[in-house]
């Protein structure tokens, strides 16, 4: 690959994830307008429209009124309450129809051109497959809410926020290794251990996003509004009062709210020792640039889910705080490759 079309895949990469983050705050946003299952219909191919006359609004509406949430929680909603919560859904489909629509234009017309090496072509294929699986991943968690329960399964939302994570990594990874010199690589002696820590860094912050998807599926935010005590205890009483005791962490709102606070104050202590124990050593400036903007990172968001609990969890603060995991996820992962190995030119 020459120096410019290196340039120009990294930079195409860099929007898609863009992209790929304005979905993952949209998707939240949808999430705590309680809009997500509005839509009871899922047409990948043909769903581009909106219902555009007042009969096509009444047959959407009519399909969700046989859906759980109506009985259970919106029953005598009006049709202009029903097209509120329906443009968020739609917004969020919309955006990921064009979202994959950003990434296949540019990969085919690289792929037609000759421009990308073989081994790169199939990484960006597999990073097309899974925005297809991402669709049908949200799709089979919206199905979830449309049968019996009236909200969708816990688990397939941290799988499916989980899988956008992963996408998003991955574009950012390829990204950044782009624009670096074709014998791209570490060019400190002695980063093994450097790279350890801000890999467990990494790891913690994934698991605090993941626990936090488990606060978002319970509606565990709405409880427990108080900081650092909840109900006037470290760990709450009624952290294990479900059987068996391993699935207190997924079904239990005062366990999945105490894990995620647990696992961020970890996450916020790793960050910062990370940041502290990259003085002195033989790093460069960008990667000592990164750590500080990690542990910064984390602080802030530490701030500002502190901020959704007390508040009740408003819809933009929670969208920032989400917002804000984005972030600190781009910066950990950043940390970890400014640190890789050196590879052979």
């Amino acid at each position: 690959m020459t120096t410019r079309t290196r340039r120009q895949v990294a930079v195409w990469l860099l929007v898609v994830a863009l992209l790929v983050c304005a979905m993952v705050v949209l998707g939240g946003v949808t999430r705590l307008t309680g809009s997500g299952l509005s839509m009871t219909e899922w047409k990948p191919v043909t769903g581009w429209l909106p219902p555009l006359d007042l009969a096509e609004w009444n047959a959407a509406f009519d399909r969700y009124r046989q859906s759980p949430e109506y009985r259970e929680f919106n029953r005598g909603m009006s049709l202009a309450e029903f097209r509120t919560i329906f443009w968020y859904e739609y917004a969020h489909r919309l955006l990921g129809r064009i979202l994959g629509l950003a990434f296949m234009a540019p990969f085919f017309w690289f792929l037609a051109t000759r421009q990308l090496p073989g081994r790169l072509a199939a990484w960006l294929a597999f990073i097309l497959v899974l925005g297809g699986l991402q669709g049908v991943l949200g799709w089979f968690m919206v199905a979830s809410g449309l049968v019996d329960r009236p909200s969708v399964s816990p688990f397939r939302l941290a799988l499916h926020l989980a899988l956008a994570f992963v996408i998003l990594g991955m574009l950012v990874w390829t990204a950044a290794s782009l624009l670096g010199s074709p014998g791209y690589g570490s060019a400190e002696p002695g980063v093994r251990q450097p790279r350890r820590r801000a890999l467990s860094v990494l790891a913690l912050v994934c698991l605090t996003i993941v626990a936090g998807a488990f606060v978002a599926g319970l509606d565990a935010g709405l409880y427990y509004n108080t900081f650092p005590l909840m109900d006037d205890r470290l760990i709450p009483a009624s952290w294990a009062e479900m059987e068996p005791w391993w699935i207190n962490p997924f079904l239990n709102p005062a366990a999945a709210q105490f894990n995620h606070r647990f696992l961020a104050v970890v996450t916020l202590v790793a960050a910062l020792l990370m940041w502290r124990s990259f003085h002195g050593l033989p790093l460069t400036a960008r990667t000592r640039h990164l750590a500080a903007a990690a542990g910064i990172g984390a602080v802030v968001q530490a701030g500002l889910g502190i901020a959704t609990l007390l508040a009740y969890v408003p819809v933009w603060l929670g969208a920032l705080h989400q917002a804000g995991a984005l972030v600190v996820f781009t910066l950990a992962l950043l940390v970890v490759h400014s640190l890789r190995q050196r590879q052979a030119p």
